[in-house]
């Protein structure tokens, strides 16, 4: 059993599914609701954990009342938690999120980690006692250097969530071993997957892959280019599927290469968009 530590953002999901989003001053009535713990380290923690690991969540949720159904949750799915600011009063973040029901597609709104960053000074050095991986997703960018730091003395091997560039990530791009980046990764001046797989690489990243959601995924691996198709499935929602990828990654390049890792994972994410909410594929026994 493998030990998995995930640094980044928490949230509480409110999820609505309808026929589409509302249009400016009107009301939509869902067809169902679901509310979840959300974000991309939580996601993928509990991704984690339900294949199998012991999973660790680490990042900020302080003592309001959300915080505490966004560790109920957690702890649903075995997730461990090390709160990062556990005075804090204010609520952690709430995302508000319709699915299209024709579509799986969807709509977020949310403040995400910019009113609950964290100072380095805040991370013990136990925290990766016993951790075999770590996933940093750049919400918590002070808290991720220090971390990758510590994990690269330890040779405890590191995955970038990369959903979209985030100011401060390049300090963190030397320590990370596998980029998993999503078609909306764009670092400085970077327009296309050519310039993202050139700015990485010049960065020391060995292998780095861009997921593009139904379409294949690109990857650069110790120089080798290539891409992996996608299983092709009608969506009903895509909430959180590239969250899910990101768990499901490292469990397998824990015993897999990184191509094969890249298809297992796929397979994982494409899964759960067949069902509504990101717990869903999870129960179906």
């Amino acid at each position: 059993m493998k030990t998995g530590l995930f640094l980044g953002l928490g949230t509480l999901d409110l999820v609505y599914l309808a026929e589409k989003p509302p249009g400016e001053n009107q009301k939509v009535v869902a067809s169902d609701c679901t509310i979840a713990a959300g974000g991309p380290a939580a996601n993928a923690a509990v991704t984690f954990s339900y294949l199998g690991n012991v999973a660790v969540w680490a990042g900020v949720l302080g003592t309001h009342a959300i915080a505490q159904l966004i560790r109920a949750d957690l702890a649903e799915y075995n997730v461990r938690i090390i709160d990062l600011e556990p005075g804090r009063s204010h609520s952690p973040p709430v995302s508000s999120i319709i699915v299209t029901e024709a579509t799986g597609d969807r709509s977020v709104i949310s403040i995400n980690a910019t009113k609950s960053q964290v100072d380095s000074q805040t991370i013990n050095q136990d925290i990766l006692t016993s951790v075999n991986i770590v996933l940093v997703d750049g919400h918590q960018i002070a808290a991720s250097q220090e971390i990758a730091q510590l994990a690269k003395s330890k040779n405890i091997p590191i995955v970038l969530d990369g959903g979209s560039w985030k100011p401060g990530l390049e300090e963190i791009l030397p320590f990370i071993e596998w980029a998993v980046c999503s078609d909306n990764f764009h670092p400085p001046e970077c327009e296309n997957s050519e310039q993202v797989f050139a700015y990485l690489s010049a960065a020391g990243i060995p292998h780095i892959a861009i997921t593009r959601g139904e379409k294949s995924i690109l990857y650069l691996s110790s120089g080798t280019y290539g891409h992996i198709e996608t299983p092709q499935i009608q969506a009903k929602d895509t909430l959180g599927a590239g969250d899910i990828f990101h768990g499901a990654f490292c469990h397998y390049i824990l015993q897999n290469n990184f191509t094969d890792t890249l298809n297992a994972a796929a397979k994982i994410a494409s899964d759960s968009c067949k069902n509504f909410g990101t717990r869903a594929w999870m129960n179906k026994g």
